[in-house]
């Protein structure tokens, strides 16, 4: 099969109730670098109208932020059969990025500063409590080294250079990991909570992350290994994505580094 003959079908985690800080530039990001090389694309909302069969039928996952009230009226949605297909889903290696309030809807719950837990999905082992009101807020730029160990070879393999993100976090609750593997270590920012070092949450190849941005434009390199860890999934195929030109993206991450004064590789231009 050529690659002109693709398709991928990009489910949405609720569009309208989790959008926060721009995180629908991630949907819009896989949607474009898949159209320009050639393939047919599709975003299905996975709203209160999905079933689960749409999600079933999806080939990667993308979920944003929310703020608590939103987040506990998807929370009350995403039950039943419908939470089985997410779960299945993703313990089937369905790749997906999630962001901020999305993380916290597959862990084990939730904890607002007022009202009450509201319980996730507990496929991810991780917890999330937002601390009391006087508690300042995460906010700011923030670079990770991805120290997942499967993800960080991948994308080292894609870049020939070891793999950092970059983004921005806003978020009041805290993050705690269990047994779940971290997604990197804090280079510059606060991370899941601004004490252990760790940022997000990788789980088969499902990345977790504070980091809105969005986080894919600035990042186009993790965009192309959702795309080809789907093609590949949906095909059983050894698919490698057609080389791209990156220049202005890598560029701009290069001047955002200089900014932060963080020191890093540079990413090979050539090789994504």
């Amino acid at each position: 099969m050529s690659y002109q003959q693709y398709e991928l079908t990009i489910g949405w985690l609720y569009p309208k109730l989790m959008s926060t800080y721009g995180d629908r530039g991630n949907v819009i990001c896989i949607e474009r670098r898949s159209q320009w090389r050639g393939y047919s694309v599709k975003v299905l909302p996975l709203d209160q109208s999905a079933t689960a069969a749409d999600i079933r039928s999806v080939d990667v996952i993308v979920g944003g932020g929310a703020q608590d009230r939103q987040q506990e009226i998807v929370m009350r949605d995403l039950q039943g059969a419908k939470a089985e297909a997410m779960r299945e889903k993703i313990e089937n290696g369905t790749p997906g990025v999630f962001t901020c309030g999305s993380p916290q809807l597959l862990g084990h719950y939730y904890e607002p500063g007022f009202g009450e837990r509201i319980q996730g999905l507990g496929i991810l082992d991780l917890v999330s409590v937002h601390p009391v009101e006087n508690v300042r807020r995460c906010i700011g730029n923030l670079v990770i080294e991805v120290t997942a160990t499967r993800l960080a070879r991948d994308l080292e393999e894609m870049t020939g250079s070891k793999a950092y993100l970059i983004g921005f976090e806003n978020h009041g609750g805290r993050t705690k990991l269990g047994k779940v593997e971290a997604l990197g270590r804090v280079v510059h920012g606060l991370g899941n909570n601004g004490e252990d070092g760790t940022e997000g949450a990788f789980y088969q190849n499902a990345i977790a992350t504070y980091s809105h941005g969005p986080l894919l434009p600035k990042n186009p390199f993790v965009a192309d290994w959702l795309i080809q860890t789907a093609l590949r999934l949906k095909y059983q195929q050894p698919i490698t994505l057609p080389h791209m030109d990156n220049t202005l993206a890598l560029e701009a991450r290069e001047a955002m580094f200089k900014r932060l004064k963080v020191s890093i590789p540079s990413v090979t231009a050539a090789k994504v």
